[in-house]
């Protein structure tokens, strides 16, 4: 039998070796293609500003990145492939508001707790929501919207792509603050809504800013505020709702995310690529013409605003008492 001194040194000296190699990889990474996976499915406003984002990234890392999308359970399906990936910084994950939605909302679609499950990279986009109602609604802003729900109690109908969609609990949060009741409509997707609010079936709702604008551009509807802190680039006559309501914001995000336990090395160096793409004044443009804002947040600030966004909307869901059938 080997003695116990004798063991623990060749214990150590194994881990010492796997150590080594495991520095060795982190060192030369990355070394072949990197896979993003996004919980949407082509060609939609996430999906062209990720792969934008991808390219730039290539530049930085002398890598190919492939746009993997995985769409299904509201995101989960992406999030949980990445989550149960090899931990070594070739499967990365384009996340997205949903990962600070669903603990609450869904907990059963997993990931339960995103912020212990994924390691952070950093900030990648964020696009503001419009609040647009519909043209004979006698209010041409969000005060007077305000004020008329208040005088019309019950009577205003507001659409969404569907119970517990960001524009949802945008909505839910805008009544909470504002202190009115407006009755929300669930759809099944953004489209069928924004013909009923193009008819005069309902009386409003959020909607992304590509969306919104051919109802405002026509005088369909009209714009009242955006939910960003900023005003959106494309509609820079549109308030924000903070300007009314200060402090107000509701925004749709994405953010890189690698496994928990990848090697501090490799997400170092994913963080760097991504803050220099996320500053790249080209990249900045490209993506401000589909109403997308670039953010250069690092991995510590991903770590804190997750935190944030998730106790934010879980006050949001559990307040409004939004459950999903």
């Amino acid at each position: 039998m080997i003695p116990l001194s004798r063991r623990r040194m060749l214990a150590a000296g194994t881990l010492l070796l796997a150590g080594g190699s495991h520095l060795a990889r982190a060192e030369t990474f990355p070394s072949r293609a990197i896979t993003i996976v996004m919980g949407y499915p082509p060609g939609g406003v996430s999906d062209t500003a990720t792969r934008l984002i991808a390219q730039r990234l290539e530049r930085e890392l002398g890598q190919p990145l492939v746009v993997e999308n995985k769409a299904g359970a509201a995101t989960a399906l992406a999030s949980n492939h990445v989550v149960q990936s090899r931990a070594d910084g070739y499967t990365l994950l384009m996340g997205a508001t949903t990962l600070a939605i669903n603990p609450t909302l869904q907990p059963d679609l997993g990931p339960r707790d995103p912020q212990k499950e994924l390691a952070p990279i950093g900030m990648g986009y964020q696009s503001a929501f419009v609040l647009h109602v519909h043209r004979d609604l006698p209010v041409r802003s969000v005060a007077e919207l305000i004020a008329y729900a208040k005088a019309h109690p019950g009577r205003l109908n507001f659409g969404s792509s569907g119970t517990g969609a960001v524009n949802h609990l945008a909505l839910a949060r805008f009544g909470h603050v504002a202190g009115i009741g407006l009755q929300h409509v669930p759809y099944r997707g953004g489209a069928p809504a924004l013909l009923d609010l193009q008819a005069g079936r309902i009386q409003g709702m959020f909607s992304a800013v590509l969306e919104a604008l051919p109802l405002v551009r026509e005088g369909a509807s009209r714009a009242l505020g955006v939910t960003s802190a900023e005003r959106a680039a494309l509609l820079p006559e549109v308030p924000t709702i903070g300007e009314t309501l200060p402090g107000f914001e509701a925004v749709y995000w994405q953010a890189l995310f690698a496994p928990a336990g990848t090697p501090e090395p490799v997400l170092r160096r994913l963080e760097a690529a991504l803050q220099k793409a996320t500053d790249d004044p080209a990249l900045r443009s490209r993506l401000a013409e589909q109403a997308v804002s670039l953010q250069s947040g690092d991995a510590a600030f991903l770590r804190g605003f997750l935190a944030r966004e998730t106790e934010s909307w879980r006050e949001v869901i559990r307040g409004a008492n939004i459950r999903v059938e």
